[in-house]
């Protein structure tokens, strides 16, 4: 059979009656789960998976892949509303999202968010689609050397997120990284920055200080300039308008193909996207480096979409390879071993309709979180309507409870609590947290892969440079980081001399008076 014909099978598999009501049972789910700080789409996937095994294999598939994208959504909702990432891919929605929200433009980012997230699913599907089989060659060739330079190329972002001071950004992009390091190292063995605590052996976790750093953060810093007004904002005025309608679709589009070939990459995940997209609508945006951050539409389409284009383009590696390109692809591969399914280049040709009707399922999930959420934004935008001193208490229990639930012991609330005093301080002196976070994202994957290159190139660093997918990326990220530095001067030495004629030409007319 040819390929659309295989397609045809898979859209008539996903569009049975119990395939599309498990898929909106896991995308309701999922939307649920991404509202608890703390818990994610893997915890949900995990969670739920031993509820599916007496289900058919492409039903129970296609629910967990909707706990896993409607997970993305219900992250963003907790990020713009309240300032408290569900997830760590939400974090860079919650960067605009949030000052969207406190200027009574809540529904507005959430619709935004919702209409970025399904053109995201949509771009990626129909590259998911065409492209499989050649992305899947392309993702085999991106090992260890290509992925530190992804990295470095994501950490020279973090002059996007400098502020008033880039010497500020950067060391706290390198303090994430150190803290990145606390724990075993994964070659030696060996104890880092443990100071003789065994808690500290498996590392900080990401989870629990993002809740410290951002949503307790937040709310001390709140607490300490005393009780805000509640928002006062009409029905109408919360939903989205015609202007940033039109606003939202470029940074979709370009958050979209980020998203995606950023997802099929194994190990860059979500987060890493969001990210990156952020970083390309401060670039594209006229005064992007000053608008971004306080509330602008766009910086919550472009990640939005990237971070759900990420999540299907993370289905390429699995499917076509069998190496889970997120932790909540790992979980799924764990899925597919139970139901005796094996991931890899053979999938396609041995379970076609399983295939097929498990990617169509995205698509139909993405219209069925749109149908859902763009009604719904007003009225979750009205919870800023009740009294901050009610929402405050909730705020802090959702967020000790999912510091919690990650490891079900005080360790990780005791972390959450300890970062929002650092968060709380940082804040009060001028120093962008978000650096520190993207640091903490990237630390893991620059150190995994510099050892897994060395290891490889037998010590010897020149691998990064006589691999033409890796020397690319350094090149590119260069040009980004002196770019604008160059430019400028550029832009300086090509006006002095209209200056120095100007000058002339007045000394001339006085001369002449």
């Amino acid at each position: 059979m040819d390929t659309w014909s295989l397609i045809l099978d898979g859209w008539n598999t996903a569009i049975t009656p119990s395939n599309l009501l498990f898929c909106l049972i896991g995308v309701v789910v999922g939307t649920v789960i991404g509202l608890l700080p703390g818990l994610g789409s893997a915890t949900g996937v995990a969670l739920l998976l031993p509820l599916t095994l007496t289900m058919e294999p492409v039903t129970a598939l296609i629910m967990l892949a909707g706990i896993y994208y409607g997970s993305q959504y219900g992250a963003t909702i907790s990020a713009v509303l309240i300032g408290t990432p569900g997830d760590s891919a939400s974090l860079v929605t919650m960067f605009d999202g949030y000052p969207m929200a406190q200027k009574g433009r809540a529904g507005a980012a959430l619709s935004s968010a919702a209409i970025a997230s399904f053109i995201g699913g949509t771009v990626s599907l129909v590259l998911l689609m065409v492209a499989m089989p050649i992305l899947s060659s392309f993702a085999l060739k991106f090992g260890p050397p290509e992925t530190v330079a992804l990295a470095i190329l994501a950490m020279l972002s973090v002059a996007g997120f400098a502020g008033s001071s880039l010497a500020k950004a950067i060391a706290m992009g390198l303090l994430g990284v150190i803290i990145a390091t606390i724990g075993i190292d994964g070659q030696s063995a060996i104890p880092r920055y443990t100071f003789g605590q065994v808690e500290l052996f498996g590392g900080l976790g990401l989870i629990p200080v993002l809740i410290g750093l951002v949503a307790l953060a937040e709310v001390l810093r709140q607490l300490n300039q005393g009780e805000k007004k509640p928002l006062r904002a009409g029905w109408r005025d919360m939903m989205i308008n015609k202007e940033e309608l039109r606003r939202t679709w470029k940074p979709a589009g370009r958050g979209s193909l980020i998203g995606f070939f950023i997802g099929i990459l194994p190990g860059a995940g979500a987060t890493l996207a969001s990210f990156i997209s952020y970083e390309a609508e401060r670039r594209s945006m006229k005064n992007g480096k000053k608008l971004l951050g306080t509330g602008m539409i766009e910086g919550v389409a472009g990640p939005e979409s990237a971070n759900n284009a990420a999540a299907n383009g993370a289905f390429v590696p699995m499917l076509t390879l069998g190496v889970p390109g997120s932790a909540t692809t790992a979980i799924l591969l764990g899925a597919f071993m139970v139901f005796g399914v094996q991931p890899g280049p053979l999938l396609l040709t041995q379970e076609p309709t399983l295939v097929w009707g498990l990617i169509l399922s995205f698509w139909i999930g993405n219209v069925i979180l749109l149908v859902l959420n763009l009604p719904l934004a007003p009225l979750f935008a009205a919870i800023l309507r009740f009294r901050y001193i009610f929402i405050y208490p909730a705020i802090l229990l959702l967020c000790l409870a999912g510091a919690f639930s990650i490891q079900n012991r005080m360790w990780s609330v005791w972390i959450a609590l300890g970062f929002a005093v650092v968060g709380f301080f940082m804040q009060r002196f001028s120093y962008p947290v978000a650096p520190l976070i993207l640091g903490l994202v990237l630390g893991p994957l620059l150190e995994k892969g510099l050892d897994r290159s060395l290891a490889i190139a037998h010590g010897d660093p020149s691998i990064f440079l006589t691999r033409p997918i890796s020397l690319t990326i350094l090149i590119l990220a260069f040009a980004l980081f002196v770019g604008p530095t160059v430019l400028r001067f550029i832009r300086r030495k090509a006006k002095s001399p209209s200056t120095v004629d100007a000058a002339l030409k007045s000394s001339v007319l006085e001369d002449s008076e």
